[in-house]
């Protein structure tokens, strides 16, 4: 005591404390929460907000849009189920068809179109070119004015009249000028032109992300190889924004099999059904004669077509992960 020691019993507390400070349940999780450490777990959990408000959007809709098909719906009037008789009714009626004919050609030639010239377009907007920032934001002018706005500019120039397009034509001594949205073999190809033009950049600022993502060391690898231009494109380019490009070319695919404002802004569908899609042909027949249950089917009738190519999409990417 004397020599300033502590008693023997002072030194017992503080063990005491210390083991009661370390205690089992704050080293191993609750086996409740213990399913939130696995990563697929958690991330479906992340997810589950947006999927579910993504799939009220969208299940909703096509719900109602399945249920009015197979009734005989109206405006003004009650429903009254009719099983697929809207479906039997349209394979008959030759407007429809034409509509499905029409609606593969423009999609086609849109697609033809836009995925060369964006992809082009990238490859030159990816180039070390003086006042490639102000390039790069021009480009994308065309995509985001309204597809209404950029239309009524486009009626302008394909006015008989007063087209600056057939002015050009005129002076330059090819012709009389063209009617370009009156004559029904060349309005379609005009509603192509627009859309195309409104696409291009979608593709060209698209593809452009996925160049910039390529490292450049492998361009310098095949540089030391000796491979030119051409080879480094078809070698190292094109195989690196292959993925890119397919997930680019499903939804511009799909935005342009159901495109409407371009169509309906431009031609309304006329002349004589030349430029009738599926879009505008189910417009006209739910909101313009009143068959909603008939315009309900015209427009599913897209889906089997949207399907097929996003199922084709998807394997074709898996395969590619797996490989």
């Amino acid at each position: 005591m004397g020599g300033g020691q502590l008693p023997p019993t002072a030194s017992v507390p503080m063990r005491a404390t210390t083991s009661q400070s370390v205690r089992p349940s704050t080293l191993n999780p609750q086996p409740s929460t213990r399913w939130l450490d696995r990563e697929d777990v958690l991330g479906y959990l992340l997810i589950a907000p947006v999927a579910l408000i993504v799939l009220g959007f969208l299940a909703y809709p096509f719900g109602l849009a399945l249920w009015l098909s197979l009734t005989d719906k109206v405006i003004g009037g009650d429903p009254r189920f009719i099983g697929l008789t809207n479906y039997e009714r349209l394979w008959q009626n030759n407007i429809f068809q034409t509509a499905i004919k029409n609606t593969l050609i423009f999609t086609a030639c849109s697609i033809a179109l836009k995925l060369p010239l964006g992809f082009c377009l990238a490859l030159l907007l990816n180039e070390r070119i003086r006042f490639r920032k102000a390039f790069r934001s021009a480009v994308l002018l065309p995509w985001i004015v309204p597809a209404v706005l950029s239309c009524m500019a486009w009626l302008w120039m394909f006015n008989p009249n007063f087209s600056v397009l057939n002015y050009i034509i005129v002076n330059l001594g090819l012709g009389r000028g063209i009617r370009w949205v009156t004559d029904p073999n060349i309005a379609l190809y005009s509603v192509v032109l627009v859309n195309a033009w409104r696409g291009i950049p979608f593709y060209a600022i698209t593809l452009l992300a996925g160049m910039q993502a390529i490292p450049t060391e492998l361009y310098e690898a095949t540089a030391i190889d000796g491979a030119n231009r051409w080879q480094r494109f078809r070698h190292v380019t094109l195989p690196m924004v292959m993925p890119i490009l397919l997930i680019t070319l499903l939804l511009s695919t799909i935005g342009t099999f159901s495109d409407f404002a371009v169509v309906y802004s431009l031609t309304g569908g006329g002349p004589m059904n030349s430029t009738q899609v599926l879009a505008t042909f189910s417009y006209s027949t739910a909101l313009g004669a009143g068959r909603m249950g008939e315009g309900a089917a015209v427009s599913l009738t897209m889906f089997p077509f949207l399907l097929i190519m996003l199922i084709w999409e998807v394997r074709y990417l898996a395969r590619r992960a797996i490989a």
